[in-house]
């Protein structure tokens, strides 16, 4: 698991020549950081939203208001405030924190290439950050295993498409031997019914020759018997 550890800028007292204006900025800065340390992240959020209304640009109030939202589950409105944060603040070591807390948002949502990013573009603000550093390797190791992960449900995916392919052109086959096998069923049984037909026919057409001959037989018998002359065929 990485380093999920967040920095909180800690702030520092001016001389009373400064305006009321900033001191009461700094106050608000002060108490939400003291709420903060004493896990009372929703009163800090207060305080820091306070020293914003003071200071739209205070990149502390922004930086610190984002850890506060981020204590409460708030990853998203968090990261606005880092992101708001990022583009307003000019020291190296705070840009290292404020991408290095990016980073860890970014990181638990599995958006892996821009926690990468975040984690470098920290380390290029503090090179030293042997934790940044860390988080970054355990990133690009966890981009590695889901890059390989995808890659393994893709080629399962290719194969049980392949799979169902082989099955339909399969049963397309069997299909269209079943559909030839009934074809030439049919083709045999119409054969075999003209066969049948014309074997009748000649059946019956011998049976008509055989009762005509007898009739032919009888009468010429008959005629024996009574003593006429049969006329000769011709």
């Amino acid at each position: 698991m990485w380093c999920s550890k967040l920095y909180l800028f800690g702030i520092l007292l001016f001389t009373s020549a400064v305006s009321y204006a900033q001191k009461t900025e700094r106050d608000y800065l002060r108490s939400g950081n003291k709420l903060y340390n004493d896990s009372l992240f929703v009163k800090a959020e207060v305080d820091y939203r306070k020293a914003l209304e003071i200071n739209p640009k205070s990149a502390d109030a922004m930086f610190n208001l984002g850890n506060s939202l981020l204590m409460q589950q708030k990853a998203k409105e968090a990261m606005e405030q880092f992101e708001a944060a990022s583009r307003l603040e000019k020291d190296k070591s705070k840009l290292a924190h404020i991408y290095h807390n990016m980073g860890v948002i970014l990181q638990s949502s599995k958006q892996l290439p821009q926690c990468i990013e975040a984690y470098k573009e920290s380390l290029r603000n503090n090179p030293k950050d042997d934790e940044t550093r860390y988080n970054l390797v355990l990133a690009q190791k966890q981009l590695k295993d889901q890059q390989q992960q995808q890659q393994n449900q893709d080629q399962q995916k290719e194969q049980k498409q392949d799979q169902k392919q082989d099955e339909k052109e399969q049963n397309k086959d069997q299909q269209d031997q079943q559909q030839q096998q009934q074809n030439q069923n049919q083709q045999q049984q119409q054969q075999n019914k003209d066969e049948m037909s014309k074997e009748n026919a000649e059946q019956l057409l011998r049976a008509a020759m055989q009762d005509e001959k007898d009739v032919q037989d009888k009468v010429k018998k008959q005629m024996q018997v009574s003593g006429k002359k049969l006329e000769k065929d011709w």
